[in-house]
C-alpha cells in the first residue's frame, strides 16, 4: 500500500474537499481523486459519497479512518526511531514538567543528566500540574514532575523536594543595612496580594491571610514568573517558594520579608510514574542527588 495515498485519504477526510486536501498536500486535485479511487479499489469500498460540492466519509471511509491514521503514526515512529538510533540514542525519556519546575530546578538539573546520560532522548512537555497526572496515566509522557501528588491508584508519586514558602515584596530602594525591616501587616494591607501562582497552597493559605489580615486585597496570576515581574513592578507581595526567588533575592530585585503571624506552607515537588522500567528509576536516582 502505497502511504502517499493514505496519506491523501486522511487529509480529505480532514477538509470534507478534495481541492481543499490538494492545496493542503501540494498536488492536484485529480491526484487526489485517483489516489481516492485507487485506495477505494484495494480497499473493495466506497470511502465517500458527495454532498452537493463538497464530500463526508461513509460509513466505511469513518472505519478505516481511524485504522490509516495508526498506520501513518507507526510509520512516523519507526522513521523517529531509526533517526534516533543513528544519531547514538539507544532510549528515550518523555517528560511532562509544570511551569514553574520548569522554570526553577529543572534547566540546571537537565542539563547535568544530559550530560551524563548522552544514549537518552529527552522530551519536554511543559503542561500544568493538574494535567500531568492524566498525561502520565495516558502513557503520553515516562515521567511526570509536578507541583502536586498523583491520586490514581494505577499511578506511584515520589516527593522529591520540599521547598520552604516566603513573603516576597519589590526592594523599595533602601540601604538593606540601615533601614528598619519590612513589616508583613503593613505590606499586606498597602498592597495587593498576588495569590494561586502555585497549584498547591494557596487556598489553605488565603483562609489563613483573611483570618489575620480581613482586609486583604487579593488579585489571582496563575503564573509564578509573571508574579514575580509584577513584584518588581510594584505591583503586589506574594508568597512565593523560596527557590523560586533564589536569583531574584541575591540580585537584590526582590526582598524577603519576615512573618511571624501563621505558620507558612511548604512547596512540593513530586516525579509521577505509571512504570518504573530502567530509565524511569535512573533518573529518580538522578534527581535524588539535588536538592532545592
Amino acid at each position: 500500500m502505497d502511504l502517499n495515498v493514505v496519506k491523501t485519504f486522511i487529509t480529505a477526510a480532514e477538509y470534507n474537499h478534495f481541492r481543499k486536501a490538494a492545496e493542503r498536500l501540494y498536488i492536484s486535485q485529480p491526484t487526489v481523486t485517483v489516489h481516492i479511487k485507487q485506495l477505494e479499489k484495494e480497499l473493495g469500498v466506497i470511502l465517500f459519497e458527495r454532498d452537493g460540492k463538497k464530500i463526508k466519509l461513509t460509513e466505511a471511509g469513518r472505519s478505516y479512518l481511524q485504522h490509516a491514521k495508526r498506520l501513518i503514526e507507526i510509520y512516523e515512529e519507526g522513521i523517529s526511531d531509526i533517526q534516533s538510533l543513528s544519531q547514538g540514542y539507544t532510549t528515550t525519556l518523555k517528560m511532562a514538567i509544570s511551569p514553574l519546575i520548569a522554570d526553577n530546578v529543572l534547566p540546571f538539573v537537565l542539563k547535568q543528566y544530559i550530560e551524563n546520560h548522552p544514549q537518552v532522548e529527552i522530551s519536554v512537555e511543559i503542561i500544568e500540574s493538574a494535567e500531568i497526572e492524566r498525561a502520565v496515566l495516558d502513557e503520553r509522557v515516562d515521567i511526570g514532575l509536578s507541583c502536586l501528588p498523583c491520586f490514581s491508584p494505577e499511578l506511584e508519586h515520589t516527593l522529591l523536594y520540599s521547598d520552604k514558602v516566603i513573603l516576597v515584596a519589590p526592594h523599595d530602594g533602601r540601604d538593606f543595612e540601615s533601614a528598619p525591616p519590612l513589616e508583613e501587616e503593613e505590606l499586606i494591607s498597602s498592597n495587593y496580594l498576588l495569590t494561586h501562582n502555585h497549584p498547591a497552597y494557596w487556598d489553605e493559605l488565603s483562609h489563613a491571610i483573611k483570618k489575620f489580615y480581613p482586609r486583604a486585597r487579593m488579585m489571582k496570576v496563575s503564573q509564578t514568573h509573571i508574579t514575580k515581574r509584577f513584584i518588581a513592578e510594584g505591583l503586589g507581595v506574594s508568597y512565593l517558594p523560596a527557590s523560586s526567588v533564589r536569583r531574584e533575592l541575591l540580585e537584590g530585585r526582590l526582598l524577603e520579608v519576615e512573618t511571624k503571624a501563621f505558620p507558612l506552607p511548604e512547596a512540593k515537588t513530586y516525579a509521577i510514574t505509571k512504570y518504573q522500567h530502567k530509565v524511569q528509576r535512573e533518573f529518580l536516582r538522578f534527581l535524588s542527588r539535588f536538592r532545592v
